[in-house]
């Protein structure tokens, strides 16, 4: 047999172990990720300056809030267009939304022109509102920051289909919960520290792609993750 024909069938063969092995979650992070808050704000007052309507529900959303001056967010812009949208942009349902407010149209535009590489950025997207509407979407968020005074954070945020935001009620190692440390919770990922999104938020959005992934199969129990689901604001 060629040798050309060899390397194709073990393409063919090895590819889709590599891509069960790409949705299969670390072990330690197994359990459905949690519901942090159920109700999160539709964007039903935002434009996206086109006839294209964004809206959240029945969505995986990366939401994030670049704010009056989105260029000063290239380095944050870049990190999820390099780390997250390349990686996730060819699942089913999946999207990355920027809430800007009204008027930063040319600014939003240099810095999608800065972070797209002639790639695919359908599934990206730039939404603008008044400062009210972006700060009440914030606000139905729970988070442990406030949006800056330009109504920007380098926070980002996992939504799912059903408008619940997604995260980890206790985001402790093995080691530190050994050590009885106290609770640290994960509401949210800092879009500017390289690691946590690596290490954290990547493996948060393949475990949510697993549940949506056993939901369609029958095989999802939901009985694990609403035992997990304590009251995150009490």
């Amino acid at each position: 047999m060629p040798k050309k024909t060899v390397a194709v069938l073990i393409i063919l063969f090895f590819l889709p172990v590599v891509f069960l092995l790409f949705l299969y979650p670390a072990k330690h992070n197994y359990d459905p990720l949690q519901i942090v808050d159920n109700e999160v704000a539709e964007l039903q007052f935002f434009n996206t300056g086109t006839q294209d309507q964004v809206k959240l529900e029945d969505q995986i959303t990366i939401l994030g809030f670049f704010g009056n001056n989105p260029l000063n967010y290239a380095t944050a812009a870049s990190n999820l267009k390099e780390l997250v949208y390349d990686k996730f942009k060819g699942f089913k349902g999946f999207q990355i939304v920027i809430l800007l407010p009204n008027g930063t149209e040319a600014q939003a535009k240099a810095l999608h022109d800065e972070i797209n590489n002639y790639e695919d950025m359908r599934f990206w997207y730039y939404t603008y509102g008044t400062p009210n509407d972006i700060q009440a979407v914030f606000n139905s968020l729970d988070n442990k920051l406030d949006l800056d005074s330009d109504l920007s954070s380098p926070e980002v945020f996992i939504i799912d289909k059903d408008l619940a935001q997604r995260g980890r009620l206790d985001d402790r190692t093995e080691r530190e919960m050994e050590k009885n440390a106290p609770i640290v919770p994960l509401y949210s990922y800092d879009c500017i520290e390289v690691a946590e999104i690596k290490n954290k938020m990547n493996d948060d959005i393949r475990i949510l792609f697993t549940e949506y992934r056993q939901k369609r199969k029958g095989d999802f129990d939901s009985s694990t993750r609403r035992g997990n689901n304590i009251k995150a604001k009490d």
